[in-house]
This record gives C-alpha cells, structure tokens and sequence, in this order.
C-alpha cells in the first residue's frame, strides 16, 4: 500500500467524505467488473455495487492496514454479491431489457454488425450463453475464485487472500470450476 493510499484511508476513518470519495474513485471500475462478472446481470450489479460502497464507508473505520486496502475491499464486494446471489429468486425472468442491453454491449466489443460473419457470430452467441450459464451453475465460492483468476488476472496468493482461505482451498475450487466448465464446453472444443 502507497503513502497517498493510506493517509486517504486514515482520513475516511475519520469521517472525511472527499477522502473517501477519491480512495472509492481507484477501485470503483474493478468493483463494478467483478460486480458484474458475480452476478452476470447490470442491472443487479448496479445495485449490489451500490450496496458494497455502503458497506465500506461504514466499516472503513474498522480497516486495521493487516491486509492491503484492495484485498479488503474485493472481500467485502465478493462476499456481498456471494449474499445477494443466496437472496435472489432461483427463477428469475429474463427481461427484455437485460437482452438487449445484452446486445448493445456485444456491439460495442465487436463492432459494426455487418462485418461480422453470421455463422461465427451464431457460435460466438452460444458460445458466450453456454460459459455463462456454466458459472452459474458454479458454487458461489467456485466462480468468486474462477471469476477472480480468468477474468480480472488475480493470482492464487492474492484471491486466498481476498477470500480469507489457503491457497490449497483456492487451488481446490479453481480446479473444479475448471473441471465443470470444461464439461459444458466439451462440445465447442471440436468445432
């Protein structure tokens, strides 16, 4: 942890809004990632990361600097969305709004919809349903690790860390969420 970082910290604990607001403004874009990637809907990644920073104001004057600000603050968001996934209804609708919000981000990433090859668009849209559905279907504890380590980079160490386990327990959830998810891939492996 920076100087800069911990005297923000130290001023938040005491109740400095601005300090808070510009320590939040570091990690704000990697809360909403993982937030996202957790729960796989924006609409409730919105609210749940709205809830974390509730969270964190409240209990920054808690942060003792035993672990650094970042791994505390990944367990407060990853533990939030582990509870929110816990409350949510097994049998959500879909609504149309998610799907075509769905697409607009698609767009956005792969560009104009005509330059794209139909057929390779079909198998990328079924492709990226069937990987989603997969880490649904993970254990909470499972796609926090696997979401952690193949979509934002974290390494073993640092994820036992966020997760407050060992990194065998860690190693040992990767494995099966790798093991799963090769399993509901299977098919697009020969194509």
């Amino acid at each position: 942890m920076d100087r800069n970082e911990e005297l923000l910290i130290k001023r938040a604990q005491r109740g400095n809004i601005e300090a808070f607001e510009e320590l939040i403004q570091q990690y704000d874009a990697r809360i909403m990632k993982v937030t996202y990637d957790m729960l796989n809907n924006v609409e409730d990644a919105r609210d749940v990361y709205q809830d974390i920073f509730i969270k964190v104001y409240r209990a920054i004057s808690k942060f003792r600097f035993q672990s650094e600000f970042y791994t505390w603050l990944f367990r407060i968001a990853i533990n939030t969305c582990i509870n929110y996934r816990k409350k949510r209804t097994k049998n959500r609708g879909v609504s149309l709004d998610e799907l075509q919000e769905k697409q607009r981000e698609h767009w956005e990433l792969t560009g104009n919809p005509e330059e794209i090859d139909p057929e390779k668009h079909v198998l990328n849209e079924e492709l990226n349903e069937t990987i989603n559905q997969g880490i649904r279907k993970l254990s909470n504890q499972q796609r926090a690790v696997f979401v952690l380590r193949h979509y934002h980079g974290y390494k073993l160490r640092q994820i036992a860390e966020i997760l407050e386990c060992s990194e065998g327990t860690v190693k040992n959830y990767l494995f099966r969420a790798t093991k799963k998810m090769q399993e509901m891939l299977s098919s697009y492996h020969k194509i």
